[in-house]
């Protein structure tokens, strides 16, 4: 069975998804800061426990200001002479 449009049916299409959308923008306009503050409280939350593990695993013998050398580089470097060779040039004017 085949229905036609009327305009009241339209109309009436029409008036729903404008309220939804004013609705959905009200609503997250009320509720926008609250679900922020959370968000950043776990952000916070999650930063802080990262910090702490940071600060955890560090040398507790280390003291303020001192240097401390983790990884002391290999001595043994070569140049390779396959490369090719070093040429002096000058700038021609």
């Amino acid at each position: 069975m085949l229905q036609t449009a009327s305009f009241v049916g339209f109309f009436r299409t029409i008036l729903i998804i404008l309220l939804v959308y004013y609705g959905i923008k009200i609503l997250t306009r009320l509720f926008a800061p609250y679900f922020l503050r959370y968000m950043s409280k776990k952000m916070q939350q999650k930063f802080g426990g990262q910090f702490q593990q940071h600060q955890q695993s560090q040398n507790p013998k280390q003291k303020t200001g001192e240097t401390v050398i983790d990884k002391v580089p290999q001595q043994h470097k070569t140049s390779d002479k396959s490369v090719g060779e070093y040429v002096d040039y000058e700038e021609i004017e």
